[in-house]
């Protein structure tokens, strides 16, 4: 692979990180409830599931998932739910959002333990469909024939999570400074993401089980 290529790639993959989704969502939602600090873990779990993700559609699963209305239906109803509940409790969230020492929620910092943030990282890219099917689309436009697979696919997946990692950093930071008004209207904040998880998941259910 050509350092054009792998740059071709990189700007690809940025583009597709930037654009909000549910790990984006996630990542600023937990940036409030733990901290910026402690996003991190669900966001190292969010790019452990693209790892997952990336070799499921290196092996074949979106052609799976493509031809198989049941298989594509499951995954679809999973994450669906998956992001719904967490729209429904966030929505219904009255806890408040920083405290004034640490930039945290109290209740929050107590009940979440870090491989608990780092689990739902996971659980969120592991239950979107799309992914697989968006990693079987794109891969194989940058695989370079006659080269190891194995290499290709440790670089091309290793890109595509630092991008997620930069995406998810900028919006945890671009939080951080707006906080002040974040603080201020904790309850339409909680409406916002909260309505945003319930609308994400509601389209996932309308997604058709074959994509082009």
């Amino acid at each position: 692979m050509t350092i054009t290529h792998w740059l071709l790639f990189c700007g690809v993959s940025l583009l597709m990180c930037f654009t909000p989704g549910p790990a984006v969502l996630l990542a600023i939602s937990n940036s409030v409830d733990v901290g910026a600090r402690r996003t991190a873990f669900s966001s190292l779990g969010s790019s452990a599931g693209i790892f997952v993700i990336s070799a499921l559609a290196m092996i074949g699963m979106g052609t799976i998932l493509s031809l198989s209305a049941n298989a594509f239906l499951v995954m679809k109803v999973a994450g669906a739910m998956y992001l719904i509940w967490l729209g429904v409790k966030r929505w219904r969230s009255k806890d408040g959002l920083f405290s004034s020492e640490e930039g945290l929620a109290p209740s929050e910092r107590r009940e979440r333990k870090n491989w608990q943030l780092a689990a739902q990282g996971l659980t969120v890219s592991l239950t979107n469909p799309k992914s697989i099917l968006f990693f079987s689309a794109l891969f194989p436009q940058f695989i370079v024939p006659g080269a190891p697979l194995l290499t290709q696919y440790l670089l091309l997946t290793t890109t595509f999570a630092i991008c997620a990692l930069i995406s998810h950093a900028f919006y945890v930071a671009l939080i951080s400074v707006i906080k002040g008004h974040v603080v201020a209207r904790a309850k339409l904040f909680n409406r916002i993401v909260g309505g945003t998880f319930i609308a994400l998941g509601l389209s996932l259910l309308k997604t058709r089980h074959k994509l082009s």
